[in-house]
């Protein structure tokens, strides 16, 4: 359901016009959009608790499984750097290169990456996550997420901005100004941010410190749903533990806004619990009653979710920024020209987007189905 949730909001057919549950909050507060990629990562948290233990199960050791860590973590960013750097030149015009050549374009390339990204993220708080809670307790490693986010919490609002000079709580309505945006542009640098922002990042270093949380609180549940305990108790506890944590993220709101750009502590809290009680419905829904036909669309989704993403977005790319077609008004992107061929003519503006969004959806189930058919999945 995340996966499809992702191609869905990453892939509108005008950016001008979404319903606005479609859209991220512009700054502060929540949309079900930014439910996505927490969503993402508490899963993440949940599979790699389950992995761990039935390889632990089959005998292995445990360096075998930090290997695996290391090498998944690894890879996961590996395909982050390639989804920022294709095509591996930059395409239109370059403001400092008045007539650049091929090999100008491709050095401005990389000189100009985006290092950090949502797949980097996955991959480092996925590394974390995992090594830290390989030893201990579960009381230990809930301890660690406690002083994760109190620790966040305090960075960002305690402490001066250097180049500001005051405490960060009084620069919330500046996302270029805040702690996390100064430590990414110190380690960074400008030219390794999201290009949108060039001064900030939404997926920036910092702020992938709390990105950890999220992914252990799913390595929570995780152990939870493995408990050989009934299904009745499992779920109670799910229901109950998911409905506490969207009380503190909401309370916690008032003094540390929900914010997903920052990843704010708060925004973990409620993110968590929602994400936790959206899942327990899941397992209500599909184990309890046994409704499961309707859960066959989305489990071709998740059985290829790497495919999924760094597939759509290639698609997306190319699409979207490099396959232009001559039109009365100039070069336009080739997904506009097809929006504009098929919903916009027919449709009111913010209808005719959300069909477009829809036919992406769908054109990619078409492509996971005929994967999943045959047994061809990208594991890593």
């Amino acid at each position: 359901m995340t996966v499809a949730g992702m191609l869905l909001v990453n892939n509108q057919g005008d950016w001008g016009h979404i319903f606005e549950p479609l859209e991220h909050a512009k700054w502060n507060g929540w949309t079900p959009t930014d439910l996505i990629f927490p969503f993402f990562l508490f899963i993440v948290g949940v599979t790699s608790y389950l992995s761990s233990s039935q390889r632990r199960a089959r005998g292995d050791s445990e360096a075998a499984i930090v290997r695996q860590v290391l090498r998944r973590g690894a890879l996961i960013f590996l395909f982050g750097l390639f989804l920022a750097w294709f095509p591996g030149f930059m395409w239109g015009r370059i403001d400092t290169l008045p007539d650049p050549t091929f090999l100008d374009r491709v050095v401005y390339r990389i000189q100009h990456i985006r290092i950090m990204g949502v797949l980097q993220r996955i991959a480092v708080a996925y590394v974390i996550g995992a090594l830290i809670t390989l030893r201990g307790t579960w009381k230990q490693h809930v301890v660690v997420v406690v002083g994760i986010l109190l620790g966040y919490w305090a960075l960002m609002t305690l402490v001066t901005v250097p180049d500001r000079g005051v405490p960060g709580w009084q620069l919330f309505d500046q996302p270029d100004a805040v702690l996390s945006a100064w430590f990414d542009r110190q380690v960074l640098g400008t030219n390794h941010l999201w290009a949108s922002a060039k001064t900030w990042d939404p997926e920036g270093l910092l702020s992938t410190l709390p990105a950890v949380g999220t992914m252990m609180l799913g390595q929570f549940a995780g152990r939870w749903i493995g408990r050989p305990t009934p299904m009745s108790e499992r779920l109670n506890g799910m229901f109950g533990a998911g409905a506490l944590l969207l009380v503190v993220g909401l309370m916690w709101h008032w003094v540390f806004p929900i914010n997903k750009t920052l990843w704010t502590s708060s925004y973990v809290v409620f993110t968590g619990g929602m994400a936790l009680v959206t899942l327990a419905t899941c397992m209500w829904i599909i184990d309890v009653h046994g409704w499961k036909r309707w859960a066959t669309f989305f489990v071709i989704y998740g059985t290829n979710p790497m495919i999924a993403f760094l597939g759509s977005g290639l698609m997306a790319r190319i699409t979207v920024t490099l396959w232009k077609i001559p039109t009365a008004d100039g070069p336009e992107s080739a997904s506009w020209v097809f929006h504009q061929a098929t919903f916009a003519p027919i449709l009111e503006p913010r209808v005719a987007s959300l069909a477009y969004a829809v036919t992406f959806v769908l054109l990619w189930f078409v492509i996971l189905w005929a994967l999943w058919r045959k047994q061809i999945f990208l594991k890593v």
